[in-house]
């Protein structure tokens, strides 16, 4: 199973924005609301890679994963966003990394995350309740640091800050 990864163009937003919604309903559908996924939210991602491909941040970066012409995986990176009153403990962050349970196994995730980051210093926010995801940053250096979150709209799945 072959793939390429290569960065994101604003022609990959629609197919982006699907690849995000199927990779979310594959790890954490057991733990979302009833409902989560109406259309209001799948517009809502539409519209959000729309915007982060047409117009991107200074310094941010979406990967993807390419397997016979279809987004099997993407990473999107930049600059830490936390509005903490402390400085973060890291200037990028790894925003999201996600790759279809398809192609788990693959390497892609590897090769997304070393396309991304290589093995520089960053951080990113990982559910506590994917075991999976915890492993494979473990595998790459990152460790918790003791940063917990929730987001409202997914109130059974709490975020732990891991950085490296």
């Amino acid at each position: 199973m072959g793939f390429l990864i290569r960065e994101a163009e604003p022609s990959d937003a629609s197919a982006l924005a699907t690849l995000h919604i199927a990779a979310w309903r594959e790890a954490y559908t057991h733990l979302l609301p009833s409902g989560f996924f109406s259309e209001e939210h799948i517009a809502g991602r539409h519209k959000m890679w729309a915007q982060v491909l047409g117009k991107p941040r200074d310094g941010s970066s979406v990967q993807v994963a390419e397997n016979h012409g279809s987004l099997v995986g993407f990473a999107w990176t930049g600059a830490t966003t936390e509005t903490e009153k402390q400085p973060p403990p890291r200037e990028r962050q790894l925003y999201a990394i996600y790759v279809l349970a398809s192609h788990y196994g693959t390497g892609a995730g590897q090769s997304l995350l070393d396309e991304a980051l290589g093995n520089d210093p960053a951080m990113l926010w990982v559910a506590k309740e994917n075991p999976r995801a915890i492993a494979f940053y473990v595998r790459n250096g990152f460790r918790f640091d003791g940063a917990e979150q929730t987001d409202p709209a997914a109130p059974r799945i709490t975020d732990a800050r891991m950085i490296r």
